[in-house]
């Protein structure tokens, strides 16, 4: 493998699914404390999901609370109670294109941009023969970092 042109940053959010949000709400923010700080809607993605914080500034981590609009539909956000865990990193594109000339295994969509405004994209839980670099069951979310995280963080 080459030289990496991008830098993994730290941890920008988690996502947890289940199938009523409200549920998690009561320990994440009733009884440990999280902000809401916004929602996201999307036919889509078929998720209605929570945005709460802990921290602030560059240090703040997302967690996201998340439950299908419809449970008999994919993608199925609250199959896996631990949907995904998202990395900040400071250049996405670079990253993203390194990794697939290195044989990382991307989820489809491409880069777009994310419920909390940032350009995300996905690496694939599962490799193939094509790609055979994934996570291993888990979801990771790429996120670019805004210049305040990448200065702070990086």
């Amino acid at each position: 493998m080459s030289a990496k042109p991008y830098k993994i940053l730290g941890i920008q959010q988690i996502a947890i699914g289940g199938p009523d949000k409200q549920r998690l709400s009561k320990l994440w923010v009733d009884v440990l404390g999280l902000t809401v700080t916004g929602n996201f809607v999307s036919e889509r993605e078929n998720v209605d999901e929570d945005i709460c914080a802990i921290g602030s500034g560059p240090y703040k981590v997302e967690v996201d609370l998340m439950q299908p609009l419809d449970p008999e539909k994919k993608p199925a956000v609250h199959a896996t109670p631990l949907n995904h865990v998202g990395l900040w990193v400071d250049d996405l594109q670079k990253a993203v294109e390194w990794m697939t000339a290195n044989g990382v295994r991307f989820a489809p969509g491409g880069i777009r941009k994310g419920a909390a405004g940032y350009d995300i994209c996905f690496i694939h839980p599962k490799s193939n023969d094509e790609f055979p670099i994934a996570g291993e069951g888990v979801l990771i979310e790429l996120v670019q970092a805004p210049p305040e995280v990448v200065a702070a963080l990086g």
